[in-house]
């Protein structure tokens, strides 16, 4: 935590297994330059939550008290986030008066694939055909009828992983046995026209920042770098794609958002899922800016209203 005398207006505030990610080199090379010293990295480990007669409070772990800042930019990291943990901090935050791009229930819908597919289709976006058992056997799902073939993923993916493709029944039985028996998961229609490849859009407040089209090897569908995909920046080249994805972020309520589109073969796309922890590479190089815009204009209308100032 690098705070001067405990106060800064704005924090990065990264959730445990984010510090040394190269996209956090990125956020904070942004925020310093814009911020300077009113601005602070801050884990979501080296802070104490308070609630008692005096209120809410926050200290460090060395027990001295903290002031909540004006603007808070959350990153969490998607398998280890705890709604006891990491999510209540930001809400402890939100209650303390501090604005958050990402608001926390904003962040916590996006956590979970499935509740994602619920707003975005209740909103008239286009998504693919999904199915989620509510705790029925797997038998019992299938009877039920379900897409082939079938892309199965656990509602708490990261990167790629725990998303596989099943061609049929049969694969699907596989795919599924090979999952923990307490992992929750979706049946998703599979996109055959955007195998391997999707386009990644960056959206901060409102607009789109940065895309690039993500492409896999090797055969496989997944378009994941994580994986081994390659990308191709292409800011601007699909403007009816940006603009689903600007509209897919407002209805998650996210200012910052990564959201993925799989192409249609009518030239149009549909939203696989939207990112609130969003990375992307050094040469999207509009991101840094504008997200150091959107602190910078929460930062003044919280001046405007006279919230108490971390200086």
């Amino acid at each position: 935590m690098n705070l001067a005398n405990g106060v800064a207006d704005v924090w990065l505030v990264l959730g445990a297994g984010l510090s040394q990610r190269p996209v956090t080199g990125l956020i904070t090379q942004a925020l310093e330059g814009e911020f300077g010293d009113r601005f602070a990295v801050v884990g979501s480990g080296e802070l104490l939550m308070g609630a008692g007669r005096g209120g809410l409070a926050l200290h460090g772990l060395d027990g001295c008290a903290v002031q909540a800042p004006r603007v808070v930019y959350g990153r969490v990291w998607t398998p280890g986030t705890g709604v006891s943990r990491e999510i209540t901090l930001l809400r402890h935050l939100e209650a303390m008066g501090s604005v958050l791009l990402n608001p926390a229930d904003a962040v916590l819908a996006c956590l979970d694939k499935f509740w994602q597919v619920q707003r975005l289709a209740s909103a008239g976006l286009t998504v693919p055909e999904t199915r989620m058992g509510a705790g029925g056997s797997l038998d019992a799902v299938i009877g039920a009828g379900l897409p082939h073939p079938c892309v199965v993923k656990a509602v708490r993916g990261h990167r790629g992983e725990q998303v596989f493709l099943a061609p049929d029944v049969e694969a699907l039985r596989v795919v599924h046995g090979g999952l923990a028996p307490d992992t929750a998961c979706l049946f998703q229609e599979y996109v055959g026209y955007s195998h391997g490849r999707d386009l990644r859009v960056v959206v901060v407040d409102g607009r789109a920042a940065g895309a690039v089209v993500r492409s896999a090897s090797g055969g496989e569908f997944r378009s994941n770098l994580a994986l081994g995909a390659t990308l191709t920046p292409c800011t601007g080249r699909y403007p009816q794609g940006e603009d689903l994805a600007v509209r897919a972020a407002a209805v998650m309520g996210l200012g910052v958002a990564g959201v993925d589109l799989l192409f249609a073969p009518d030239g149009g796309f549909t939203v696989c899922e939207v990112n609130a922890n969003v990375g992307w590479q050094p040469e999207m190089t509009e991101i840094g800016p504008a997200l150091a815009a959107a602190c910078r204009t929460r930062l003044t209308a919280a001046e405007g209203r006279g919230a108490p100032s971390a200086r």
